[in-house]
């Protein structure tokens, strides 16, 4: 079994798999729409993708990002790309909102007040899940 944690089976709820990439929803308490785009090569840096592929990865993100627009009405969406501690291709999307427990800071900074997250239940976290499906199968359908 590989080391990386992104080559396993995901243990998060999958929003959305194809034979390239999977988003999948990760169990954050204080930022409950928070999504991970995977992908499902182990591939270090987004320059070693083929250009196709960058494109077919960002087009997902780009789905991703606007699918959690509409649902989470945030004040801003995150996206982060580092791959420090995990050298495998993924993408962060993380909905903020001026009522979080870091911003405008960095979600993965110190804390600068108790956050109130957005009311996040059964019927948002579907709701969240058949948009991100619709828009994404959108997105890649132009390819």
């Amino acid at each position: 079994m590989s080391a990386c944690d992104l080559c396993k089976p995901s243990p998060h709820h999958i929003l959305w798999q194809d034979d390239f990439c999977r988003v999948v929803l990760l169990n954050d308490a204080d930022y409950p729409a928070y999504c991970r785009v995977e992908l499902l090569e182990h591939i270090k840096e987004m320059t070693d993708l083929e250009p196709p592929q960058r494109a077919r990865m960002m087009k997902t993100v780009f789905a991703v990002e606007m699918a959690l627009r509409e649902v989470t009405l945030a004040d801003k969406i995150n996206l982060a790309s580092l791959g420090n501690k995990t050298p495998h291709v993924h993408w962060h999307l993380i909905p903020r909102f001026e009522n979080d427990k870091h911003f405008p800071n960095s979600h993965w900074g110190t804390a600068v007040r108790d956050g109130q997250p957005f009311g996040f239940n059964s019927a948002l976290l579907e709701s969240l899940t058949q948009k991100i499906k619709a828009h994404i199968e959108c997105a890649l359908l132009a390819e």
